[in-house]
């Protein structure tokens, strides 16, 4: 009997897609994206469990595995996906427009110091 006999030799990448698009890792809410940026920043497997304790360490090495063979495809939804959040960031801040509140912030702000001044305080 050989050993392939006994063992399954093939590894599932523990990755699901949600609602929105993104790959989550294992049965956690940790995006691929965060453990691919960990791990291009010099994190050990093990490093990465500390920084995301709901993951399982086999599961980020499979994650790591999946990404050094499919390395441009994983860096191609990375930039994907930043780039997603970066138009979410410019949308939000368009609707709330917080330039616009800090000098509106300002101008109050002044207007009270004028008028503590005015009354002699």
């Amino acid at each position: 009997m050989m050993l392939e006999d006994t063992m399954n030799l093939s590894i599932t990448v523990p990755l699901r897609m949600n609602g929105d698009g993104a790959w989550r890792v294992g049965n956690t809410r940790v995006l691929l994206e965060n453990v691919i940026w960990a791990f291009s920043a010099g994190a050990t497997p093990e490093e990465i469990v500390q920084q995301f304790p709901t993951l399982e360490r086999a599961d980020v090495y499979a994650v790591i595995a999946h990404y050094l063979r499919n390395q441009a495809d994983v860096d191609s939804y990375v930039q994907q996906r930043m780039e997603l959040g970066e138009q979410v960031r410019m949308l939000i801040e368009a609707e709330q427009n917080p330039t616009g509140l800090r000098h509106q912030l300002e101008r109050r702000a002044a207007a009270s110091v004028s008028q503590a001044r005015d009354i002699g305080l």
